[in-house]
């Protein structure tokens, strides 16, 4: 199934997903359809708590369609589990609405596994695309950087690391809006001699496609990850999820010790005072909710995970991805960019 860009994306939101509840998840569509004006939703869950809910969103009651469902996945749930019910939760029939091509994306802040089971097992991969990766974007002391794969395959061959290198280069520039992406392999150490063969495989492919739209900058050390150096960061779901929890904790500590800091003295209450501007910024830029909206790219069809804990603010975001990724065909990127890998291994074998 080929997704078409679209200036009118459908949205097929799930609305039992996550820790928010249907009020804050119909709250975030409300802020998405001003956002983007030309956005429609199909909302599946049970329709009379979403009819309730409508009626205090005024906006979003005109452009949305009822998909009634009691059924819900619940974060306990195992994959198998969850799959089981693909056809009568409010999360696989998201996802069923986007391969019956009644919707353009699916997004739900429910159970990641349960929700990478049902898209793969509905909407299969792309030609081209062995495993899909999941992608998301982490805060950076420049600006906002990609990283993929970050737990859907804890173990990755060379033309896996390629693919998401290509599918990573494709979505940084749909979400950042760069022409030519500056990609890197996560290794321990930047010398061309580090690190696995399979990291060295890929890196000599890289190299080689000069012709893709994306700079490929060889290997970064975890430490460099926030520096901002790079715009892409691809590495194995293993590897990939250990450094965005490390990342997210890291973040969590400096804002922590900055609290206990500030509490010691009346001189560092004023301090604080004096600086409340500067660490309110730090605070918005580190928040998880501004860059919510992980992607599972390489799929015949846009799926959106928002995280379970994010707030009306973050839902929001997350929606907006999905529409990003639809009005700007990030599968078309996907599929044209593997075209070229393909083409290139097939002369070089000649």
């Amino acid at each position: 199934m080929t997704v078409k860009a679209v200036t009118a994306p459908i949205v097929a939101l799930d609305v039992m997903g996550g820790d928010a509840g249907l009020a804050d998840v119909m709250a975030a569509a409300e802020i998405a359809s001003e956002r983007y004006p030309r956005l429609a939703f199909r909302l599946h869950g049970p329709e009379p708590r979403i009819r309730a809910e409508l009626a205090r969103c005024p906006r979003l009651q005109k452009i949305a369609t009822i998909v009634h469902t009691d059924e819900v996945v619940l974060g306990t749930d195992k994959p198998a589990h969850a799959l089981r019910r693909s056809r009568t939760s409010s999360m696989g029939m998201a996802i069923d609405s986007v391969k019956q091509g009644e919707a353009h994306a699916a997004v739900s802040a429910g159970n990641t596994g349960a929700l990478m089971a049902m898209a793969l097992f509905s909407l299969r991969t792309m030609e081209g695309i062995d495993r899909p990766a999941l992608a998301a974007l982490l805060p950076t002391l420049r600006n906002d950087s990609v990283m993929l794969d970050l737990g859907a395959n804890t173990e990755c061959d060379a033309d896996n690391l390629v693919q998401f290198a290509v599918m990573g280069a494709a979505f940084a520039r749909t979400v950042l809006g760069l022409a030519r992406p500056r990609v890197a392999l996560l290794n321990i150490g930047e010398e061309e001699l580090k690190g696995t063969d399979e990291l060295k495989d890929a890196a000599v492919m890289l190299r080689a496609a000069t012709d893709l739209p994306m700079t490929f900058e060889g290997f970064i050390e975890g430490d460099k990850i926030g520096q901002g150096n790079v715009d892409v960061i691809v590495t194995d779901g293993f590897s990939g999820n250990i450094a965005l929890k490390t990342a997210e904790g890291t973040g969590k500590l400096v804002t922590g010790l900055l609290q206990q800091a500030f509490r010691t003295s009346w001189l560092t209450q004023l301090g604080y005072l004096l600086s409340r501007g500067a660490l309110r910024a730090l605070r918005a830029h580190l928040d998880p909710n501004a860059h919510n909206g992980a992607v599972f790219l390489g799929l015949n069809g846009v799926v959106v995970k928002s995280h379970g804990s994010a707030d009306i603010r973050g839902i929001a975001n997350a929606i907006g991805v999905a529409h990003d990724l639809v009005a700007d065909n990030v599968g078309n990127r996907i599929r044209q960019d593997l075209a070229h890998i393909r083409g290139r291994a097939a002369v070089t074998g000649a």
